[in-house]
C-alpha cells in the first residue's frame, strides 16, 4: 500500500488550506468588502482536493477501471466515428463539446439571488453531482460500444422506462440545441470580427486534423503550437477585417447565420470525427481555457471587490426582475451547466466514448472536464457579481420592467434598492461604444461587462471597448464548439432509436443512416431557429423557458441510468454516489416542474400566466411582452405549449426513475434476472498514460512496448 511522503501531505495541506480559508471568509463577512480572489480561492482548493481524492476513489475503487481492456475507440476503429484520440485532444474536445451557454449565461442570471447561493452550488454542486455523473456515464458507455444514454436506458431499464427515456433525452436534444444556436446568431449577428475569427477556425481545424493524421502523426505539441498561433492570428485579423472594406462581407444577417449554421452542424456530423470535430474543439479549448485563466489571474493581480449582495432580499421574495421565481429551486435551474447538466450525458455517452483510449482516461476526461466547466461557471458569476448592481440590474431586467430611457432605468432600479444615476448608465454604455446597456438581457453581454472591468484594470482603460467586444466573439466560439458536437451526438441518438425499428441504423457509421439522421437533427433544430430568427415570440423563443428545467431532467435520467448500472454490476453499496445526486436533481426539478406548470404568479406558472393573457385577449387589452393582439395570440400559445411540454416531460422522467428503481429493487432481491448488456473483454494494444502528464510506471511501459517493437522489427527484417 502506497504512503503518502512529508512533501505531497504540505501540498495537500496548503491546497486545503487555501480552500477553506476561501469558504470562510465568503461565509462569514457580513456587510464588509469580500475581494473576488476569495471566491477563487474556493473553488480551485476545492476542485483540486476533488479530483485527487474523490474522483481518483470513484475510478479505482467504484468502477474499477481496467488499463488492459480494450475501448469501442480501439476494437470497432473505423476512423469515422470510431477512432482513438490522443488524450489532450480528446480532453480539449470533450471540454469544448460540454461547455456551451450554460456555464457563460446561467451563473450570470444567477447572480440576481446574490453571489453566495450560486459559488456554493457551482462548486460543491459540480463536485458531488455534475462531474460524477458525467465521468460514470462515460464509463459505462465506454463498456457498451458508445451507447448513447437513452439506448443504455432502454437496454438497461426496460423497454417502458427506456422508450420513455429515449423520447425525453431526443426530444430535449433538439431544445437544447435550438437555445444554442439562437445565442450563437444573436452573438454574431452584424458583427464581422466573431464572424471572420470563428470562421477561420474551421480551415484550421482540417489542417491540424490532417497533420495529426497524414502528414505527422502523433505530434500533437507540434500541431498545438501551430494551431494556436493560427488562432491568435485569426483573432486580430478579425478585428482588421471589422474595420477594413471587408466588413460588410462577414457583417451577415441573422437569417443568413441560420443556413450557414445549419450546413456547418450537417457537414460536422457526417465528417470523420478526426477530420473536423475533434482538432476544431481542441483547437478551441486552447482560447477557452487560455480566457479563463487570464481571467482568474487578473482577479488575483486587481483583486476586485464583489460589489453585489451575497444574497439579496429577491432570494427570498421570488420577484426578481431577472427571472421569477425563489431562490429554491430557481437558482439551480438557472446556472444549470455550471454545475450539473444533462447534455453533458449525451457527450460523455456520444462521441466521447467513441474515441477514448483508455478506460483510465474517464477520469481526467470526465471529471476533469466538468471541473473546467465549473472554473468557467465560477468566473462568470465573478464577472457579475464585480460591476455595480444598479448596472447589472439595468442590463439584465426587460425593457417592459425599466423602460428604454436611463432616466426611467435609473429610478426603477433605484426603487429596488440599487442605485445608479443615468449618467453612471450612459458613460457604461460609451465606455465599451455602445450606444446602450439598457435591457442587454441573456447574460452574455453582462458577462462581456464584467470581463472588460477586469482585463482593462490590468491592461488600462483604453481597451476597455476590446475587451467587451473580444469577450462577445469568445461566448460564440464558447457556444458553437457545443452545437457542433451536439448535432453529431442527436444523430447517433436517432440512429439508436431506429435501429430499433430497422437493424442498419445500428451500425452508426452506416453512411445512408449517418446521412439521413443527421439531416433530421439539422432539419428540427434548424427550424426551430429559423421561425425564432423571424418571430420574436415564435420558434425556438417558445421554447426558451424550459431550456433550464428539461436539461435538468435529462439529468435524472442520466443519474438513473447510472444508479441502475451500479446496482446490477454488482457495486450496490456504491449506488449512493449516483443515487444522492439523483434524488437531489429530481426533488430540486420536479419541483420547478410543478410550479413552472400549475404556480398562480403568471411571472412563474404557464398555464397562470395563459390564463391572464387570455382574460386581456378578452377584454381587448395587449399587455407586454406583447405589442399588438396578434402577439397576444402568440403569448397565450406559447404559455400553452410551454406548460404541457414541461408536464410531459417531468411525467416521462418520473416514469423512467419509478422503472429504474423497479429494476434495482428486482436485481436485489433476484439478482439472477438481470442482465447486462456490456461489451466482452478484449485485450487492449494500446499503451497511454490514464492522465494529462505520463507516471514514471506508465513512462517505463510505453518504454518497454517500444523497445519490444523495434526488437520485433529487427528480427523480421532478419
Amino acid at each position: 500500500m502506497r504512503t503518502a511522503n512529508p512533501r505531497t501531505i504540505v501540498i495537500w495541506t496548503l491546497v486545503a488550506l487555501v480552500g477553506a480559508a476561501g469558504w470562510t471568509v465568503l461565509a462569514l463577512s457580513r456587510g464588509e468588502e469580500v475581494s473576488a480572489a476569495w471566491m477563487v480561492a474556493a473553488a480551485l482548493g476545492s476542485y483540486a482536493i476533488a479530483y485527487r481524492f474523490y474522483a481518483k476513489f470513484i475510478a479505482n475503487k467504484v468502477l474499477k477501471v481496467d488499463r488492459t481492456r480494450a475501448t469501442p475507440a480501439e476494437r470497432l476503429d473505423n476512423g469515422i466515428d470510431f477512432h482513438p484520440t490522443d488524450r489532450r485532444v480528446l480532453l480539449g474536445h470533450h471540454f469544448a463539446a460540454i461547455a456551451g451557454a450554460g456555464p457563460l449565461v446561467g451563473p450570470v442570471l444567477a447572480a440576481q439571488m446574490g453571489y453566495l447561493p450560486g459559488t456554493i452550488w457551482i462548486i460543491v454542486g459540480v463536485i458531488f453531482a455534475g462531474a460524477v455523473q458525467d465521468m460514470v456515464v462515460l464509463f459505462f458507455s465506454t463498456r457498451r460500444n458508445g451507447r448513447s444514454l437513452g439506448q443504455m436506458a432502454r437496454e438497461e431499464i426496460g423497454p417502458f422506462g427506456g422508450a420513455a427515456a429515449l423520447l425525453a433525452t431526443f426530444v430535449i436534444m433538439i431544445i437544447l440545441l435550438g437555445v444554442l444556436a439562437l445565442v450563437i446568431v444573436n452573438a454574431l449577428a452584424q458583427s464581422p470580427w466573431g464572424t471572420f475569427s470563428i470562421a477561420m477556425t474551421i480551415p484550421i481545424a482540417l489542417l491540424m486534423g490532417f497533420y495529426l493524421r497524414v502528414l505527422r502523426p502523433g505530434r500533437v505539441a507540434e500541431v498545438s503550437l501551430i494551431g494556436v498561433a493560427l488562432l491568435l492570428f485569426a483573432l486580430i485579423a478579425g478585428r482588421w477585417v471589422a474595420e477594413s472594406s471587408w466588413a460588410d462581407t462577414f457583417t451577415l444577417a441573422p437569417s443568413t447565420l441560420v443556413v450557414w449554421m445549419v450546413a456547418y452542424g450537417f457537414i460536422a456530423s457526417i465528417l470523420p470525427v478526426w477530420m473536423l470535430l475533434a482538432p476544431r474543439d481542441y483547437l478551441s479549448t486552447f482560447m477557452k481555457i487560455g480566457t479563463i485563466v487570464l481571467l482568474a489571474l487578473g482577479v488575483v493581480i486587481t483583486l476586485p471587490t464583489l460589489k453585489m449582495d451575497g444574497v439579496t432580499d429577491f432570494a427570498s421574495r421570488g420577484d426578481g426582475p431577472v427571472f421569477a421565481g425563489s431562490l429554491f429551486p430557481f437558482v439551480f435551474i438557472t446556472i444549470a451547466c455550471g454545475a450539473l447538466s444533462g447534455f453533458h450525458a449525451l457527450i460523455s455517452s456520444g462521441t466521447t466514448p467513441k474515441m477514448i483510449q483508455k478506460e483510465t482516461q474517464v477520469r481526467m476526461i470526465g471529471y476533469g472536464s466538468m471541473l473546467m466547466e465549473s472554473s468557467v461557471a465560477v468566473m462568470a458569476l465573478v464577472a457579475a457579481s464585480i460591476i455595480d448592481p444598479g448596472l447589472y440590474f439595468a442590463m439584465n431586467a426587460p425593457a417592459g420592467v425599466i423602460g428604454d430611457t436611463v432616466q426611467n432605468a435609473s429610478q426603477v432600479v433605484g426603487s429596488w434598492g440599487y442605485q445608479i444615476s443615468p449618467e453612471a448608465l450612459a458613460r457604461a454604455a460609451e465606455n465599451v461604444e455602445e450606444s446602450s446597456l439598457l435591457s442587454r438581457t441573456g447574460g452574455a453581454p453582462t458577462l462581456a461587462i464584467g470581463v472588460s472591468e477586469i482585463f482593462s484594470e490590468v491592461t488600462g482603460g483604453g481597451l476597455r471597448a476590446f475587451w467587451y467586444h473580444f469577450a462577445i466573439m469568445f461566448e460564440a466560439l464558447f457556444i458553437l464548439t457545443a452545437l457542433d458536437a451536439g448535432t453529431r451526438v442527436g444523430r447517433f441518438m436517432l440512429q439508436d432509436m431506429l435501429g430499433n425499428v430497422h437493424r442498419p441504423f445500428r451500425n452508426i457509421s452506416w453512411k445512408p443512416g449517418l446521412v439521413i439522421t443527421s439531416a433530421v437533427v439539422c432539419g428540427l433544430w434548424g427550424y426551430f431557429l429559423w421561425v425564432g430568427v423571424h418571430e420574436p415570440l415564435g420558434g425556438i423563443n417558445q421554447l426558451f423557458p424550459i431550456f433550464g428545467i428539461s436539461n435538468q431532467l435529462l439529468a435524472a435520467v442520466a443519474l438513473a441510468v447510472c444508479t441502475t448500472l451500479l446496482v446490477k454490476s454488482g457495486r450496490l453499496k456504491w449506488a449512493w454516489i449516483t443515487g444522492v445526486p439523483l434524488a437531489w436533481d429530481a426533488t430540486v426539478t420536479l419541483t420547478a416542474s410543478w410550479q413552472k406548470v400549475f404556480s398562480s404568479d403568471p411571472k412563474v406558472g404557464f398555464f397562470k400566466q395563459r390564463q391572464v393573457f387570455q382574460d386581456a385577449i378578452d377584454r381587448g387589452e395587449v399587455l407586454p411582452p406583447a405589442k399588438s393582439m396578434d402577439d397576444m395570440h402568440t403569448v397565450v400559445t406559447n404559455s400553452t405549449v410551454d406548460g404541457v411540454l414541461t408536464a410531459v416531460l417531468a411525467l416521462l422522467i418520473v416514469v423512467v426513475i419509478v422503472d429504474a428503481t423497479r429494476v434495482c429493487v428486482r436485481h436485489v432481491r433476484r439478482p439472477a434476472l438481470s442482465t447486462l448488456s456490456e461489451a466482452p473483454y478484449v485485450e487492449s494494444k494500446i499503451i497511454a498514460p490514464a492522465g494529462l502528464f505520463p507516471t514514471k510506471e506508465e513512462k517505463e511501459e510505453e518504454r518497454r512496448a517500444v523497445a519490444e517493437a523495434n526488437s520485433q522489427s529487427a528480427a523480421g527484417i532478419q
